[in-house]
């Protein structure tokens, strides 16, 4: 059985065959986090949206330690790669085939800069992403506002959606909702809120008002969905 286990903020735990992977690995730091990078010893693939730390993350520490391939933009490959990581540079554009499936990075409107210590390097495009794990589908938008470019992703059938309801920096749950009826995924799961201040929000009048058709589920850090 594959699964998908909420990790906090943005960040996904992704178990099936020939993948073992984290979405947006910030977990030191992360006051929502219920994991540290050392639970994690057998990655095989570490996916990451935009550049900045709160995505970015643990990425350079656990693909050393675990020698993963780091899946983002070219930019972040680039810098990621001069840290010593194997990467597979990707941007947005067709699917790419992977051992476990298939990835495709979709339009973000975000910044993506890598900071570190007092310099800011340049992180390419947000992005965020279709990840089709055997045959289930999933999007995680990554740091995003709405976008029409959402409505494209309606012909993919996407089985759950991973979109962030925080709002400030992305989408807020009134835009997230809009998001859905472009998306019209099977199931949709509430990120990037309430992880520190200035994105509060509460995922239970969001799932509240989703429409009908669509199944809401609201994960606490450390919960799962099995496909």
């Amino acid at each position: 059985m594959s699964m998908i286990r909420f990790l906090g903020h943005s960040v996904f735990h992704l178990s099936a065959p020939k993948l073992e992977g984290l979405i947006d690995p910030f977990l030191s730091g992360n006051a929502q986090s219920c994991a540290g990078p050392g639970e994690f010893r057998n990655l095989t693939h570490l996916f990451v949206t935009p550049g900045h730390g709160a995505h970015l993350g643990d990425t350079v520490k656990l693909g050393l330690e675990t020698g993963a391939t780091a899946v983002a933009n070219a930019e972040i490959c680039r810098f990621l790669s001069g840290k010593g990581l194997k990467t597979s540079p990707m941007y947005i554009g067709g699917w790419v085939c992977f051992p476990f499936g298939r990835v495709k990075f979709t339009p973000a409107v975000h910044g993506s800069g890598i900071t570190e210590g007092k310099e800011t390097f340049y992180g390419g495009l947000a992005v965020g992403m279709v990840l089709e794990v055997g045959r289930f589908r999933i999007y995680h938008a990554g740091d995003t506002g709405l976008t029409i470019d959402m409505s494209l992703l309606e012909a993919l059938k996407i089985d759950l959606a991973l979109l962030p309801i925080g709002g400030r920096y992305v989408m807020d749950a009134e835009d997230a909702l809009r998001a859905v009826e472009m998306i019209r995924p099977r199931r949709v799961v509430p990120m990037h809120f309430n992880t520190f201040p200035g994105i509060e929000a509460d995922p239970r009048a969001f799932l509240s008002a989703l429409p009908g058709w669509v199944e809401g589920v609201r994960l606490e850090p450390g919960e799962a969905i099995e496909f």
